[in-house]
């Protein structure tokens, strides 16, 4: 029998946690259920141990902090991840692991947005966020990810134990995902339903706040991950600013004979070298990422020819 780990990054969720760990004991009795407790102020630790959970404390503050310590730690077959929220169905989530099971998913995406989310969910910035981070998401990578935040998730022991985390917060989910799709890993998308938080239970996403923190994090990811169309895209602009800039001052001496605009043409200069010095930094580090990608495929191999003696 396949080992389950089912992983639940949970911070101030007493409301709901008890009731998401025994649903998953009652339909995968086999699984190991780990709560990570992210320095709640309330009894989500004693709850979820009580419920039959095993609880690890994480201590340094943020989802990505606490996502690291769950893939570093924990082995198993194949890994449920999910939130203690309470708003995902138990069997719903479970049905995403077969694919792993079978080998024809390395990352199985619970995809909210294509089911219940849109009317369960009662926050209009979340659900314009959604929209907007899939969207742009899809353009940067030219992916067709249907639900890139989302919280309900499987995954295989080789993406668990090749993903390097470095996202602390709430923009994990985000760079979860770029990750698997820019790395060529399996993904496989099914429809989980979504019900609305309790009555009581509140939500720890900002919506602006965190926001703009994934909107960080996705222009960040799209530098590392697509470098040369990065720099490429920054060295147009001022290329093309440069260009309308020094049209100016190329006309005026055409006319008289003379430049008078010596600022302007100053500045129209020094963004032609700035479009110049943006494009080679773009072929160079595409150069530096291809290398790297080279040996993230070699550290690949032998991590799947460790865990195949393992198994």
């Amino acid at each position: 029998m396949s080992k389950l780990a089912v992983l639940i990054p949970c911070y101030n969720e007493e409301m709901t946690i008890g009731k998401v760990v025994s649903d998953y004991h009652a339909i995968a009795p086999e699984a190991d259920i780990y709560v990570y407790d992210n320095n709640s102020t309330d009894r989500t630790a004693q709850i979820a141990r009580e419920s039959g959970a095993i609880v690890i404390e994480e201590y340094r503050q943020g989802k990505g902090n606490v996502v690291r310590s769950m893939f570093r730690d924990i082995d198993a077959d194949v890994y449920l991840m999910v939130d203690g929220d309470d708003t995902y169905d138990a069997a719903d989530t479970l049905a995403l692991t077969q694919d792993v099971l079978e080998g024809r998913a390395d990352m199985v995406v619970g995809d909210r947005l294509s089911s219940t989310y849109f009317i369960e969910n009662r926050r209009a910035g979340h659900n314009t966020g959604n929209r907007m981070v899939r969207w742009l998401i899809n353009l940067i990578l030219r992916s067709d990810i249907r639900d890139v935040m989302t919280g309900a998730r499987a995954l295989s022991p080789a993406f668990v134990k090749t993903y390097p985390t470095l996202e602390e917060g709430f923009g994990i989910e985000t760079e979860m995902t770029m990750h698997a799709i820019d790395k060529n890993f399996l993904i496989t998308q099914h429809n989980v339903d979504y019900r609305n938080r309790q009555e009581g239970s509140i939500s720890k996403v900002d919506t602006m706040g965190d926001g703009f923190r994934v909107l960080k994090t996705i222009l960040a990811l799209f530098k590392d991950y697509r470098p040369l169309a990065f720099f490429s895209l920054i060295s147009l602009i001022a290329l093309v600013i440069s260009f309308v800039l020094f049209l100016f001052p190329v006309l005026e001496f055409m006319e008289t004979g003379y430049v008078t605009r010596f600022p302007m043409l100053i500045v129209a200069t020094s963004l032609g070298i700035i479009s110049f010095l943006s494009g080679a930094c773009g072929i160079i580090l595409d150069s530096i990422r291809k290398q790297t990608r080279i040996l993230y495929e070699i550290e690949l191999t032998r991590v799947n020819e460790s865990l195949g003696k393992r198994a």
